[in-house]
């Protein structure tokens, strides 16, 4: 996935997510904004990084600290499933189909990972 691409998805789905939940701005301001787009930057790296290992549990693990680094600074889970189903919907056709096939995959399963039983 090239950089612009990636800042694409980055921007699209933190702009879908601040525009789905207004409170956030209240909540944490710009800066809080700015971390959500470094946040799916991230997301992406740690996609691209599982495809290039052909290894689903490189995203899974990164879920599980990512879950425990958020909620211990007041975001929600349900905020990082909505997050991961924005990155679902907002992926196919702008990324190599075989990346696609992975990649949401990856989000489907760390999203059945999150989800209480």
């Amino acid at each position: 996935m090239n950089i612009d691409i990636k800042n694409k998805i980055a921007s699209e789905t933190a702009e879908s997510i601040y525009e789905a939940y207004p409170t956030l701005w209240d909540r944490f301001g710009d800066r809080g904004f700015e971390h959500t787009e470094k946040d799916n930057h991230h997301h992406l790296d740690h996609l691209e990084t599982a495809f290039s290992l052909n290894d689903e549990k490189v995203f899974i693990d990164y879920t599980i600290w990512l879950e425990t680094v958020l909620t211990s600074r007041n975001v929600e889970t349900a905020l990082i499933i909505d997050n991961f189903e924005r990155l679902l919907e907002i992926l196919p056709g702008n990324i190599d189909k075989d990346e696609e096939i992975f990649m949401t995959g990856c989000l489907t399963n760390a999203i059945a990972v999150l989800r209480p039983s």
